[in-house]
């Protein structure tokens, strides 16, 4: 057979050229694709990118697919404007300091050429003297090794110009680059004026919703006025009302005007002073406050209501005005004391009848929440007239009505004194009776919400007990009711809200069960209901759910609305149960379960509760036995300065290995501490321990510099003066001076707390303390902290270090901090270093003091043994 190739077949050289011709093919048809898909996606830019801020982002994103555009700016020009709009701009060596810049100075650069001729431009460093001579231009910033510049047409109109450079003399473009550019640039002004339409007609639209908003917002000013020119009618009718009903007592009188006044400005402490005849004492026939007791019958002298008496006219008095009446001698300085202490806001108007001084009537409020203006002075001085002309016709009516009482009585007691002594008689039994029938309904029922109390709900809960391990298939359940927010309302509205609360819960929670169910008030906000023989134990939670969506609806307390909820904690009764104890105390960890679980909730009781509950109790009696016995370990870690190397100080850290239950971890039995009270002593513990290495620093003269020891401080000694007062005897005791010391604030722990905290902090920073705001960018006002708080310096949060080099944001944010840190004498800690790309990416950018596993080895510290004291 013959060896020469066939006309249908290709020698060996004919291959080896066509291989690159079809390679070549090849690569043109996959970039003629991926332009197509870059054209698809500024496409689907323009219908789903709803502001020009994320839509030059994509843009870059989508041509740096293509080549390198690591540095990439639009800039738009409008002939009718001096100005060049730089949309957008990314470089590595040249930052955007201004949105806009003279069109004057980059006329004569390479974007001022693409500008004004219409023309792209193709620029390499090699070319340099060649270019210029062409284009005659000039290059402005820093110098590229190759540029690419194309220009953005509406039209026939240039508009703007779209660049990408680099630096890198390893990058190099191409013709087809430029192509590519050239190509991209015809589709992107149609995605920018797309955008624009958009951003415009939804900017349109926000200002129209915002004006509609306004016009709503002044009619209901105008329809509240109105109301209340109605509600101050209504009540000066029924004021007027009340003092035509002689039959009412004064009691009810007095309670009624209460009622009518609370309806117009906030009265919720309320009461009337009178004179008596000599007008040397005062009487109170009403007094309703939420803190003080009704006074008995007291002589005239310098107090609010005697104020208002000699100057026969309506006061309005307030912390701020109570120091220049006492200063005038017109205020007893214990009233004044009383009244800056409470923060009261006090409203007093006389009651002048017959053109004398009757008496007084006044409301007022305490705390800081609640305050009185001129308006509600005007209105009470308003009121308070009308008032003293009811109480003038109520007093007129009540003798003429007396008189013929009086009339009345003198007949009726001749016909009394027969049947008076029977009377007695019945009357004494009838009394002791209900005396005996009140005593053993209050020894089983709740006085405030009359529901069964704990004793009567254990004796029902025995009964079930036996009931059921005499007949086990009947079904018994305890619900455990724990209530939300009940100390704030009491906190916050006072003890008759609270009651009110609790009153309105306990109905609430009658309608959610059956007739033969068993509610009672455990104690406090806490509620237990036995479920009576019910038929599957999904009614259990069918109940529970119901009343769980029950207390979650609102609350209408002193006219204001408040929200609660409930937690609800389920043990169904089983055989193995003994006592009523057992099942209230299992139903109350189911509750405690559910409430750690969130609130709102129930949680049905399994013995693996029982357990866990054991176990943490074991683990905090370990805890408390080890803080006892002194068995903490303590470990100390440096924070040093990246330019010389040397520990500013070291940050001493607790760690605890139990003997059985192994190494604890430090959230662990941080969180152990705090469950038990006990975080005080485990700070002063550390305290002591960083005490004690001071005094004893190995080397220190020889090290070259002071040592320094940092203690992590919780929020909660700075909550009362005498724990900081402690916390610098503890000090002044070990001998050590507070310059040696460094106290360490977590920023969560500020934020719950930190209006309470800076005269405590200031005081130690007084005391020569140094302070450091730990976890920096981890909570939610951050900034204030910066210009609030006197902190010596501020720990950048691990976090941020965490994403470096590769977060350009996170570094950003790093250098901003620095930057404000000169303005507010403070200095910038990185905690967190644990690589050496961290460390470096750090040193470039300045950071002076960093701390972190990294930063332990023995090139980067002086010999000293940092990990251990």
């Amino acid at each position: 057979m013959s060896s020469e190739p066939t006309k249908y077949e290709l020698s060996e050289a004919e291959l080896r050229e066509l291989i690159p011709q079809l390679q070549q093919l090849t690569d043109k048809y996959k970039r003629a694709e991926r332009v197509q898909t870059a054209l698809f996606n500024i496409s689907e830019l323009a219908s789903s990118v709803s502001n020009l801020s994320r839509l030059y982002p994509a843009i870059h994103e989508i041509i740096a697919d293509f080549m390198d555009a690591e540095n990439f700016f639009v800039a738009f020009y409008s002939p009718d404007t001096t100005m060049v709009d730089m949309a957008y701009f990314v470089d590595e060596f040249d930052e955007q300091v201004v949105k806009q810049l003279p069109a004057e100075e980059l006329k004569k650069g390479l974007t001022g050429y693409i500008l004004e001729s219409g023309n792209h431009v193709f620029y390499r460093n090699e070319n340099q003297d060649e270019f210029d001579k062409d284009h005659k231009v000039e290059l402005i910033g820093s110098q590229p090794h190759q540029l690419l510049g194309v220009p953005l047409k509406r039209g026939s109109q240039v508009i703007g110009a779209m660049v990408v450079q680099t630096y890198d003399d390893n990058v190099s473009y191409t013709q087809e680059d430029l192509e590519v550019l050239l190509f991209v640039s015809q589709h992107i002004v149609t995605t920018v004026d797309r955008v624009k339409n958009r951003e415009l007609t939804e900017r349109t639209i926000r200002e129209r919703t915002r004006q509609l908003r306004q016009i709503n917002d002044d009619l209901q000013e105008e329809i509240l006025e109105r109301q209340k020119v109605e509600a101050l009618q209504q009540a000066l009718f029924e004021i007027s009302e009340l003092s035509a009903n002689a039959s009412r007592n004064m009691d009810s009188f007095y309670s009624s005007l209460h009622e009518i006044i609370a309806r117009l400005i906030s009265a919720p402490n309320c009461y009337i002073a009178i004179l008596d005849e000599s007008k040397q004492f005062l009487n109170f026939p009403y007094f309703s406050d939420t803190q003080d007791d009704t006074p008995g019958t007291r002589p005239l002298g310098f107090g609010l209501t005697e104020f208002v008496i000699r100057r026969g006219q309506a006061e309005l008095i307030d912390p701020s005005r109570i120091l220049s009446l006492t200063e005038d001698g017109e205020i007893d300085v214990t009233v004044a004391q009383r009244i800056l202490k409470q923060a009261n806001s006090w409203l007093g108007s006389p009651l002048i009848i017959d053109g004398e001084v009757y008496g007084v009537i006044a409301v007022q409020t305490y705390g800081k929440s609640a305050k009185y203006t001129p308006r509600d002075l005007e209105l009470m001085r308003f009121v308070s007239h009308h008032i003293a002309v009811a109480l003038e016709r109520k007093f007129r009516a009540e003798a003429m009505h007396a008189y013929s009482e009086q009339l009345e009585e003198r007949v009726k007691e001749r016909t009394t004194e027969l049947n008076r002594a029977n009377d007695v008689l019945r009357q004494q039994i009838e009394e002791r009776k209900e005396i005996e029938r009140k005593l053993i309904h209050d020894a089983h029922h709740d006085t405030l919400t009359d529901l069964p109390n704990r004793s009567m709900f254990a004796s029902r809960l025995e009964l079930a007990i036996a009931y059921k391990q005499r007949y086990p298939e009947n079904l018994f359940a305890v619900l455990f009711i724990d209530l939300d927010r009940f100390k704030i309302i009491n906190d916050t509205l006072g003890h008759h809200a609270g009651d009110e609360f609790l009153i309105e819960v306990s109905k609430r929670i009658t309608k959610c069960i059956r007739g033969h169910d068993l509610l009672a008030r455990h104690g406090g906000d806490e509620f237990v209901l036995l479920l009576d023989n019910f038929e599957y134990t999904s009614d259990v939670e069918e109940i529970s759910a119901r009343i769980i969506d029950s207390i979650s609806e609102p609350f209408i307390l002193d006219d204001k609305e408040m929200y609660s909820g409930a937690s609800i904690g389920i043990a169904h009764v089983e055989t193995y149960y003994r006592s009523a104890d057992e099942v209230i105390r299992d139903a109350d960890a189911a509750m405690y379960q559910a409430k750690s679980l969130g609130r709102g909730r129930l949680v049905i009781f399994d013995k693996s509760m029982r357990e866990r509950l054991l176990e943490e109790l074991e683990l905090e009696n370990e805890f408390r036995r080890s803080l006892r016995d002194r068995e903490f370990e303590c470990y100390l870690q440096p924070v040093i300065n990246l330019n010389t190397r040397q520990p500013l100080y070291h940050e001493i850290y607790v760690r605890w290995v139990h003997p059985s239950l192994g190494k604890i971890s430090r959230e662990q039995f941080r969180q152990v501490a705090e469950q038990s009270g006990l975080i005080l002593e485990l700070d002063l513990y550390q305290l002591r321990a960083a005490c004690e290495l001071l005094k004893t620093w190995p080397d220190a003269e020889r090290a070259g510099y002071e040592p320094k020891i940092a203690v992590n401080v919780s929020i909660n000694h700075l909550l009362q003066s005498s724990l900081v007062q402690k916390i610098l005897n503890v000090i002044s005791e070990a001998g050590v001076s507070p310059a040696a010391l460094v106290f360490e604030f977590d920023e969560n722990d500020l934020n719950r707390r930190s209006q309470y905290i800076l005269p405590a902090i200031k005081k130690l920073k007084r005391a020569g303390v140094t302070l450091v705001l730990d976890n920096f960018g981890s909570g939610l006002a951050s900034l204030s902290y910066l210009f609030s708080y006197p902190f010596d310096y501020i720990k950048i949060d691990h976090r941020f270090i965490k994403s470096l080099p590769r977060s350009l944001r996170n570094l950003k944010l790093i250098q901003s901090v620095m930057l404000i840190s000169g303005h507010l004498k403070f200095d910038v800690i990185a905690e967190g270093i644990n690589s050496y790309s961290q460390l470096e990416a750090l040193t470039e950018i300045e950071c002076i003091y960093g701390q972190g596993k990294y930063l332990e080895s023995s090139q980067l510290l002086p010999a000293l043994n940092q990990s251990s004291a």
